[in-house]
């Protein structure tokens, strides 16, 4: 029966993807582009991941809301998620800010993001049952229709995707506590204090930003806040809260519906990250290059999509004993030419590691060359940047913070904007 609802729910389900971030905290790297469409892990994009979980789960109707600087993730989306076919009502769906209900609103929260494409989503046929809300931001793998089937069985009107996390680090989740059947009793959005979890003083339990909602019971709530004048509508400020105190909402723990390769162990890691801060980006990135990365991308079981250039394999170059390519635990993407040194370290397309460079632990972005004799050590390196032979960064932090941003954890992101001006 399991199986048979798993199977069967997600054609009952739309997906609606939240992707008008401006993702701030990652400085110049969101400056051109909204955070979902920031590149990630060699070939994709951070979206790629939510929507890559949905075609894995089923979930084949998808709805992606944009607003913020969206023109780069507009033509990922279209040029890399046109597969799904309409002639058997798979599709994704485009939904820019458009000021759809006045001439002076645009999206003014995530709730309200929503709400100004009901209309879009009662015309649907056949009209979804549940409405699947999702961050566009996060990177994870994750079994949507489990959760559509843990949702259904537990007779609530919206679930909550929860994970636990270091106490520390919960001040920028919203926090949760659950009873004994796992219904949510407690909400506390972005606490400066988060509380613990019972039993473990170090740990909170925290949204993931994933709800399932009974799609009537998602409009009228959207309906009713839309109309209130002291909400900020919002779903972690004003919709959720509201569904808690009135004993609406059940908790799903990550654990039951994280996707692993068949091969690994029951003790891999349950990988979910916000890669929302320049270090948590920088290592999440480096993450994979290491030999077992605790996210598996080499698992085609549960694939992520993308769309992908056509372009000729990385290649390494030169065999002479002081010039000669090389790579130890690195990830290295097409159309790359390696002549230079690499440790740890990941590039996407097309780069380019002239003779005699060294590149430690560091991450490219696509086009990017590297001069003859540089020295790259934990840097970011961001799109069609040029690193003039001999440059040394990442070796003295007044340098770089005099150059580039520099990070109190070492990491520094490079610009062709603050390449020019040095002139």
């Amino acid at each position: 029966m399991l199986e048979r609802r798993t199977f069967q729910l997600p054609g009952k389900a739309v997906a609606l993807v939240l992707a008008g971030g401006r993702g701030s905290r990652l400085y110049e790297l969101t400056e051109s582009r909204a955070k979902p469409a920031v590149y990630f892990g060699g070939k994709y994009r951070i979206i790629d991941f939510a929507m890559s979980n949905c075609v894995n789960s089923g979930i084949r109707r998808i709805g992606v809301i944009t607003q913020y600087k969206s023109h780069s993730l507009l033509r990922h989306l279209q040029r890399g998620w046109g597969f799904l076919r309409g002639e058997v009502n798979e599709f994704v769906d485009l939904m820019p800010a458009q000021q759809r209900i006045d001439e002076e609103s645009w999206y003014r929260g995530t709730a309200d993001a929503v709400y100004q494409n009901i209309d879009i989503l009662e015309n649907y046929r056949p009209a979804p049952e549940y409405v699947v809300v999702l961050a566009g931001d996060h990177v994870y793998k994750m079994n949507y229709a489990a959760m559509l089937v843990d949702h259904v069985e537990s007779g609530a009107e919206c679930t909550l995707a929860c994970i636990e996390v270091p106490r520390k680090d919960a001040t920028g989740f919203g926090v949760i506590a659950v009873d004994a059947s796992r219904r949510i009793t407690e909400f506390v959005e972005k606490p400066a204090d988060p509380p613990a979890m019972p039993g473990k003083p170090d740990r909170s339990l925290c949204s993931m930003g994933i709800y399932i909602f009974n799609s009537k019971f998602l409009y009228s709530e959207l309906l009713r806040d839309i109309n209130d004048p002291n909400s900020s509508h919002d779903f972690g400020k004003d919709i959720i809260p509201r569904a808690v105190q009135n004993g609406w909402a059940m908790s799903h723990s990550f654990d039951r519906s994280c996707v692993h390769a068949p091969e690994e162990g029951q003790n891999k890691e349950d990988y979910w990250r916000d890669a929302g801060t320049i270090d948590s980006y920088w290592e999440a990135n480096i993450d994979l290059t290491a030999t077992e990365p605790s996210l598996n991308l080499y698992d085609r079981n549960w694939p992520i999509w993308t769309y992908q250039q056509q372009i000729p394999p990385a290649k390494f170059v030169h065999n002479q004993i002081d010039r000669h390519g090389l790579a130890i635990e690195s990830t290295v993407s097409g159309g790359c030419i390696i002549s230079g040194e690499m440790n740890r370290s990941l590039l996407f397309s097309s780069c380019r590691v002239h003779s005699h460079a060294k590149i430690n632990f560091s991450v490219l972005l696509p086009d990017v060359e590297i001069g003859r004799g540089a020295r790259l050590h934990r840097c970011i390196i961001d799109h069609g940047v040029r690193i003039p032979p001999g440059m040394v960064i990442g070796e003295d932090y007044d340098e770089d913070f005099r150059r580039f941003r520099r990070t109190e954890n070492g990491v520094t992101l490079v610009t062709r904007q603050m390449i020019e001006r040095l002139g």
